[in-house]
């Protein structure tokens, strides 16, 4: 009688643990899944993948992370980290060949997608991806991933991070981006992107950085641009950005980085950019033409202040000796004339942030 109750004992308690552990497992439907995502990447210099092995995807697979209760997989963070274990004892950086799988889009808990880094994975990005509810980062950066950004992309109302730089991606920024209200960083630099910036860029109010440089964008810079309040970082530098510079964007109230150097901007530079809370201001190499506004006052307080190799004329404004600071100034490749003012900021300048002008005179350069 005893050893039949310990029997039955026993069977209930394997049938416990066998039912326990497989509620504690990540479901079998994510597991294929990641495994057929794996199988489309080759990963032969570090092995991270030899971690992908057991029953249980929730538990020691590198770079998956799951939701405690659903068991569902939540992340997919696949960086390259030197600082990491697994890269410092291989002594060498990653490097992954193959493309992302559209067997990604079968994980529908999916939160944050990071792949970056890897400089070999190609193809394009699975236009599915866009029909993740959950999805708030996709981080892509670095790689030779081609082809366009999904169309739909704009589904993705829960998207706080869009990076895809340091790829070879084309086409044109998608209308639909600009339905990504939730999104505060997006980096698309150094890539084939080409058309104009999407001329309702003001839809997303969350931004805080909008990094587009390094392409082929043209056009005009939106006026909308300058609704978007929280953006304190913005960098269009290197396309080919035409018409002039909205007076808007000196009254954003958060701004301190405006970057749009090495495009084809014309017109004057708006009174505002002087006066206002932008730190770093990059304006070389364009078509700007006009007088420096004559507006510098307390206020101003530049870090870093490059007007050089454009179109600008006349003396430099004397109000520029009342910023607050000014601490890399390049002027130089216009065609200011007059004498350079004395004393603060100027008494640090090298002769290098005047030269090539029409006649500007006065230390550092030659006496007037």
């Amino acid at each position: 009688m005893g050893g039949d109750c310990f029997m039955q004992f026993a069977t209930v308690a394997i049938l416990f643990l066998s039912l326990t552990s497989s509620v504690l497992s990540c479901p079998p439907s994510d597991r294929a899944a990641l495994l057929a995502f794996k199988a489309a990447l080759n990963d032969s210099y570090l092995g991270i993948f030899n971690t992908w092995t057991g029953a249980d995807c929730c538990h020691n697979w590198y770079g998956v992370s799951c939701d405690q209760e659903t068991r569902r997989v939540a992340d997919i963070n696949l960086r390259v980290e030197s600082e990491k274990p697994i890269f410092n004892k291989a002594h060498r950086t990653g490097y992954m060949t193959g493309y992302i799988s559209p067997a990604i889009c079968k994980l529908t808990r999916l939160s944050s997608v990071t792949i970056s880094d890897w400089k070999g994975i190609s193809g394009e990005i699975p236009r599915c991806i866009s029909y993740l509810p959950y999805l708030r980062i996709l981080d892509l950066v670095g790689n030779k991933i081609s082809g366009t950004m999904p169309p739909e992309i704009g589904r993705l109302h829960r998207l706080t991070v869009l990076n895809v730089a340091d790829n070879l991606i084309s086409g044109k920024i998608p209308r639909s981006l600009t339905n990504l209200t939730s999104l505060m960083h997006l980096d698309i630099r150094n890539n084939l992107i080409s058309g104009p910036i999407p001329h309702n860029i003001g839809r997303l109010r969350m931004l805080s950085r909008a990094l587009l440089s390094g392409n082929r964008l043209s056009g005009p810079i939106p006026r909308s641009i300058s609704r978007i309040y929280r953006l304190a970082d913005l960098d269009l530098s290197r396309n080919q950005i035409s018409g002039s510079i909205p007076e808007s964007i000196g009254k954003m109230a958060v701004l301190t980085t405006l970057s749009l150097d090495l495009n084809k901007i014309s017109g004057q530079i708006p009174t505002t950019l002087v006066s206002s809370g932008i730190s770093d201001l990059n304006l070389s190499r364009n078509g700007i033409e006009g007088n420096i506004p004559n507006a510098f006052g307390a206020r101003s307080y530049f870090t870093a202040l490059d007007l050089s190799y454009n179109n600008l004329k006349g003396p430099i404004p004397k109000s520029i000796s009342s910023a607050s600071y000014i601490g890399h100034l390049d002027l130089s490749h216009n065609h200011l004339c007059g004498q350079i003012p004395m004393g603060s900021p100027f008494d640090h300048l090298e002769a290098s942030s005047f030269v090539y002008n029409d006649c500007l005179c006065g230390m550092p350069l030659k006496a007037c």
